[in-house]
């Protein structure tokens, strides 16, 4: 038989002899690696990522070995895996192979990959979870001067504002650790910063964590020991990347309270100006920087000047470069 199609969720499980056996309900669980048979073609321009980070187009009958996990997109999808009946029907909620039963989607997205329930990943006869494969704590305690980017929602310009700064970073000669400590697994985000400049980088993936929509107890048991592993790692800087907002189910706040003592400069992305303000009062906290979507146009900056009075760079425009440069430089020195 065919091997099953590997999504980048499974990218940190060695996973080279396995079987497959369909488990009774009772014994299913959030990051368990199951496989799920196409059922459906999604819309057009959806595919898998892989467990290389490249995107690949699938077929009816293909079989994709993804996690149970958890969704709670405000702009695409909502989803669980608790929510599939028995029928065993659900849905590739991200490309990267977060599996569970759809709840809600946007109509501005286009129709995700459908499934249904192919039987769960042994290895020696254990189920295969994402946590047994986990970066293990190192003991080391982490220190690192932090750049935190947080967001309104998702799709406000984090990411892009990411490569940005860990360019100008790299300019200043300052090695740049990134990570991603919120979210919804995906892996581009992740290679998006190492194609700009990142020495090292890690994700919640890597703590053995599908999606951060869980117990507080488990993200911090899990971020914890990815933290130590940031430790290890040398860099001058660490920019950090929180998935969707603080104030989602996804841990934010968990995330923004392990790092305070650490952080040095808070850039927030927003949508539109107004969402600065809403940031601002309902998560109590003031950015140092203003980014993203909503500093696209000179109305949008002069709104949230006008608003908060706090600073907004157009990041994609290089004439600005020379003062965000000077803000890295005072937060975080230079080589």
């Amino acid at each position: 038989m065919i091997a099953p199609i590997r999504t980048s969720l499974s990218r940190i499980a060695r996973l080279d002899r396995f079987s497959i056996e369909s488990l009774p309900r009772a014994r299913w669980a959030e990051g368990d690696y199951v496989i799920g048979e196409v059922t459906a073609l999604p819309g057009s321009g959806v595919g898998i990522e892989l467990a290389d980070g490249r995107m690949m187009q699938t077929d009816v009958g293909d079989r994709l070995l993804g996690a149970f996990g958890v969704r709670f997109a405000t702009l695409e999808a909502t989803g669980s895996w608790e929510a599939i009946g028995p029928d065993g029907r659900m849905t590739a909620m991200t490309a990267a192979g977060l599996f569970g039963k759809l709840t809600s989607k946007s109509p501005q997205i286009p129709t995700l990959t459908e499934l249904r329930y192919g039987g769960h990943v042994l290895v020696a006869g254990d189920k295969a979870r994402m946590r047994d494969f986990a970066l293990p704590a190192t003991g080391q305690r982490f220190a690192l001067p932090v750049l935190l980017i947080v967001g309104s929602s998702m799709s406000a310009g984090k990411t892009r504002s990411a490569q940005i700064i860990i360019r100008r970073l790299r300019a200043l000669g300052l090695r740049v650790l990134a990570a991603k400590l919120t979210g919804a697994g995906r892996y581009r985000d992740l290679l998006a910063m190492r194609d700009a400049g990142a020495e090292s980088i890690f994700d919640f993936v890597d703590a053995g964590l599908p999606s951060t929509v869980c117990s507080a107890t488990d993200y911090r048991r899990a971020i914890g020991a990815l933290l130590s592993q940031m430790a290890a790692s040398p860099a001058d800087v660490a920019v950090i990347e929180a998935g969707a907002s603080p104030l989602e189910p996804y841990n934010g706040d968990v995330a923004v309270e392990l790092l305070e003592p650490f952080i040095r400069l808070t850039v927030l992305c927003t949508g539109d100006p107004y969402a600065v303000v809403g940031m601002m009062q309902a998560f109590g906290r003031h950015p140092d920087l203003v980014a993203g979507v909503a500093c696209n146009t000179d109305a949008g900056q002069a709104l949230i000047d006008r608003l908060t009075g706090i600073p907004s760079l157009r990041l994609l425009d290089p004439a600005v470069w020379p003062t965000l440069d000077g803000m890295l430089r005072e937060r975080f020195g230079a080589a």
